[in-house]
């Protein structure tokens, strides 16, 4: 069916006409009466012109060719040419009609409008030159808001991108995609990770990965952490660490810590207390150079608060204060030589501490045993043998105190 022969075409209204001698299909604008020919057939329309209101914008399938002057270009037939395959972006102007083979992709639209603290993510998937760069296909990069973002054929919205916010005593953990150079000037390698400290909104760019969001070990008087590093780097203190190493972080440090990526948490350390009737023994201590001096001891009496570094342990745990009453001693002997006051003492010397007083030994001796003196009656004795000489003797009715080297010897009697 040729359709009706005077057709009406409204103001912004369009229609497709179709010529049958020349299989040419054109365009009738309205406002009009159309009067059809014999040979003209009507193929669709009246139809509405597609119009475009102020920050809007559509897509045309197959859009016409235009020449430099932006009109239509036609074939010697008359046929207006396309772009098969194509697509174009209109955005606001007079209201126009769709051409022969030309289709709109959707319907009009609003331009997206991007928030402070977002930004969209953008891959471009036909070669392009912008006002800046040279764009290839398979770049990405973000459009950050605020601002309106006017889109192109040549990208794709790939997502949206919210900023990350950083609170105090947090950071943020990102890890690089790919080998560039970051917000601040540094240039990063394909799996490198770091940690962004700054408190505020944080956007990741397309380069960068967040791994996760990182809160501080807050620290006090009673309470450090215990760290080791997993490589060679420079710390936020500016001290070089070296792989391996451990070493702690107290309040005299900082009030918190955020562990950097090179740092593994061992543990949090509980502070050791010593009141003044107690004392212990560290082994192997660190030195003012922070590394461990091996085979070391080092005496600690209290009153005393410390945190025991890594590597370092009690001998026996804390010690009491050795209290001595008027009838006891104790055995001593060196471990290594030192002057004991005015008196010089060699490996292995034995003497003996008596009461009443209160003792701590230091780190050169080692205490063999707690004795008492012995009382006897008159028809009381013991045996004493001298280690030095092997002789025995008896001791019978008095009070005695064994020598450093003496000791109690039993005599086998007669069944």
């Amino acid at each position: 069916m040729s359709g009706p022969a005077v057709i009406r075409i409204k103001p912004y209204h369009y229609t497709h006409v179709l010529d049958n001698n020349k299989n040419v299909t054109r365009v009738e604008v309205g406002p009009q009466t159309f009067t059809r020919q014999d040979h003209e057939q009507l193929v669709s329309g009246p139809d509405a012109m597609i119009m475009i209101p102020p920050r809007h914008y559509c897509i045309i399938q197959n859009p016409v060719a235009r020449d430099e002057k932006g009109k239509p270009v036609t074939d010697h037939l008359g046929q207006t040419k396309i772009r098969h395959g194509d697509e174009e972006i209109r955005f606001e102007q007079e209201p126009f009609p769709l051409y022969p083979g030309e289709k709109l992709y959707g319907k009009v639209s609003p331009l997206q409008v991007v928030a402070p603290n977002t930004a969209l993510r953008l891959r471009c998937i036909r070669d392009f030159k912008d006002d800046k760069n040279d764009r290839v296909a398979g770049d990405e990069w973000l459009f950050e808001g605020p601002g309106t973002y006017i889109p192109r054929v040549e990208l794709q919205v790939v997502e949206i991108v919210k900023a990350i916010i950083i609170k105090p005593n947090q950071a943020l953990k990102l890890r690089a995609r790919k080998e560039f150079t970051d917000k601040s000037g540094v240039k990063r390698r394909a799996g490198e990770e770091w940690l962004v400290r700054e408190v505020g909104a944080y956007l990741p760019n397309v380069e960068e990965e967040v791994v996760q969001t990182l809160s501080a070990y807050v620290l006090t008087d009673k309470k450090a952490i215990h760290l080791q590093a997993t490589k060679t780097f420079t710390d936020v203190f500016g001290k070089e660490r070296k792989a391996g190493e451990e070493w702690l972080v107290t309040i005299d440090d900082a009030e918190t810590h955020i562990p950097d990526v090179y740092e593994n948490v061992i543990g949090e350390v509980k502070i050791t207390t010593l009141t003044s009737r107690q004392y212990a023994v560290v082994l192997d201590p660190v030195g003012e150079d922070g590394k461990p001096q091996m085979g070391r001891r080092v005496l600690k009496k209290g009153e005393a608060v410390f945190f025991l570094r890594p590597g370092e342990r009690l001998e026996s745990g804390i010690q009491s204060v050795h209290v001595l009453d008027s009838d006891e001693a104790l055995l001593l002997r060196a471990r290594e030589a030192f002057k004991d006051e005015s008196t010089e003492r060699k490996p292995g010397d034995r003497w003996m501490i008596y009461g009443p007083c209160d003792y701590v030994p230091p780190v050169q001796v080692e205490i063999l045993e707690k004795r008492k003196a012995i009382a006897l009656d008159e028809n009381e004795g013991i045996y004493i043998r001298d280690l030095k000489t092997g002789k025995v003797r008896s001791v019978s009715g008095q009070t005695y105190m064994l020598s450093p080297y003496e000791e109690l010897w039993e005599k086998d009697l007669p069944s």
